[in-house]
């Protein structure tokens, strides 16, 4: 029985991918990227708002900036990151209660951040374009 032998003492294979992972899981590592983003991206945010208030002309400056499609993907991205950060935190803040610990709950919580967080991205996108 040397197969079974050598089985025993061989390491163990996890498979990490998102698409193996549980919602919560996914929840929390999207509120972690998110987060990271909203940090990362604040130093050009705060730059734009500064040049948006300096004067007519580096206003007019940020307004082009802003009308690139990229710049505007790059917002919307922002923005869903922003309130997927919101809804995740409220989420761990009852989980820091002790409220929702449960499995079920637990989905059923991961499940409404993503439902509540592209609804509201999509609310907000439709009032700003209108």
């Amino acid at each position: 029985m040397p197969d079974a032998a050598l089985k025993k003492n061989r390491p163990l294979w996890y498979n990490l991918s998102l698409l193996n992972l549980p919602l919560p899981g996914v929840v929390s590592i999207l509120h972690r990227i998110s987060g990271a983003l909203l940090f990362l991206f604040s130093a050009w945010l705060l730059y734009l708002l500064d040049g948006s208030l300096a004067s007519p002309e580096r206003y007019a400056a940020v307004a082009a900036t802003l009308a690139h499609p990229l710049a505007k993907l790059v917002l919307l991205g922002l923005l869903w990151a922003f309130l997927h950060h919101l809804c995740a935190g409220v989420r761990y803040l009852f989980l820091d209660l002790h409220k929702g610990v449960d499995l079920p709950t637990a989905r059923l919580t991961a499940g409404l951040v993503f439902g509540v967080s592209l609804a509201l991205t999509a609310l907000l996108v439709a009032l700003l374009l209108w």
